[in-house]
């Protein structure tokens, strides 16, 4: 019987000289556009939408020349329509939580990229405080000096000119957008805030902190691995880093503008800085948490509730004191549910 079954055909062997080579995929990589660049259609995008965006710019800047000379509301109208057209153009959504003062308000942002000033063009009635060597780039130099930005200088020979420019403008009623960083971060934290930038605070009605996340690519939430696509700092290349950003799609950024409230509230610039880069970094680091996007109250102007404790008659013998203490105190906490988190609650950075 052996014989018999050892006669039996022999099994077929595989022809293949090589071992097979996975090549390692990441969840959710075979959908172009979403976690990854698409091998053609992200360079076609791309094309498309760089040549968009300078043929729009080219026709804006007679559009702005013109405007320029009408009522400020005509000018105001002109900046904020180039501003959203060039978000759309990028495959930039926006949402916006809050309102924004208007008038002669300073508005103080975090910065992480040149997305901010197109991004907050579209959404105030306002004037830029700039880097100087924005001034200086092709077409979009040309467009932000027509739309009245102040170009400032490391340089300390022109710091009482761009302050007397920066007061100035505020005195005539048109709100500033200040950037008081200082440089651009990578987009995981807010960097701190110099002292020195809320000077122009002493000639504002009012200052409203705004707070700007890019949350969404892809239509999914955005990771730490994702913050470069839109955050431009270092040594990065603009062209470079606008190319990587025009083959993505599906991309949000959330504006939250937070409560104003008048400047002489703070003692000074000291304590404005640090109220308003609280501010920032504690909606910032929600935001980039995923949490619903709230608009934060003044300082000072709703201070977290003390407990009510109940009133507590004199128990009597003092050996059981602590008992009655225990229970009213317990009494009187408010209760929430597992994972609700206090309105004024305070979230680490992410």
């Amino acid at each position: 019987m052996s014989e018999a079954v050892s006669a039996g055909p022999k099994p077929r062997r595989l022809a293949r000289t090589a071992p097979l080579r996975l090549r390692a995929r990441l969840p959710g990589t075979a959908r172009p556009g979403v976690l990854e660049e698409g091998p053609a259609g992200g360079g076609l995008r791309a094309l498309l939408r760089f040549a968009a965006v300078i043929i729009v710019t080219v026709l804006a800047i007679p559009v702005q020349l013109v405007l320029s000379v009408l009522p400020r509301r005509l000018q105001a109208w002109g900046i904020r329509g180039f501003g959203h057209i060039q978000c759309w153009l990028v495959g930039m959504r926006l949402q916006v939580v809050g309102q924004p003062a208007g008038g002669a308000t300073l508005y103080v942002s975090n910065h992480c990229s040149w997305l901010d000033i197109p991004v907050l063009m579209a959404q105030v009635d306002t004037r830029f405080v700039s880097k100087a060597e924005l001034a200086h780039w092709p077409l979009f130099g040309l467009f932000a000096r027509l739309g009245g930005t102040i170009f400032v200088s490391r340089k300390r020979a022109g710091t009482i000119d761009e302050a007397q420019a920066m007061a100035e403008s505020l005195r005539a009623g048109h709100g500033l957008v200040l950037f008081p960083e200082g440089t651009t971060s990578d987009g995981t934290r807010v960097l701190p805030f110099r002292t020195s930038f809320f000077a122009a605070a002493d000639h504002a009605a009012r200052v409203q902190p705004v707070t700007i996340v890019y949350d969404r690519m892809g239509w999914l939430p955005t990771c730490r691995r994702d913050r470069p696509v839109f955050a431009w700092y270092g040594d990065m290349q603009p062209m470079t880093h606008l190319w990587r950003l025009l083959r993505r799609r599906g991309a949000r950024a959330t504006v939250v503008f937070h409560e104003a409230f008048d400047p002489a509230l703070l003692p000074d610039r000291k304590h404005l800085a640090a109220e308003a880069a609280r501010i920032i970094a504690t909606s910032a680091a929600a935001l980039r948490q995923n949490r619903p996007a709230v608009p934060l109250p003044a300082p000072g102007a709703a201070p977290m509730p003390a407990p009510q404790y109940a009133h507590m008659p004199d128990p009597g013998p003092a050996a059981g004191r602590h008992i009655f203490i225990t229970q009213n105190l317990t009494d009187a906490i408010p209760t929430r549910k597992v994972g609700e988190t206090h309105p004024n609650a305070r979230f680490a950075n992410a």
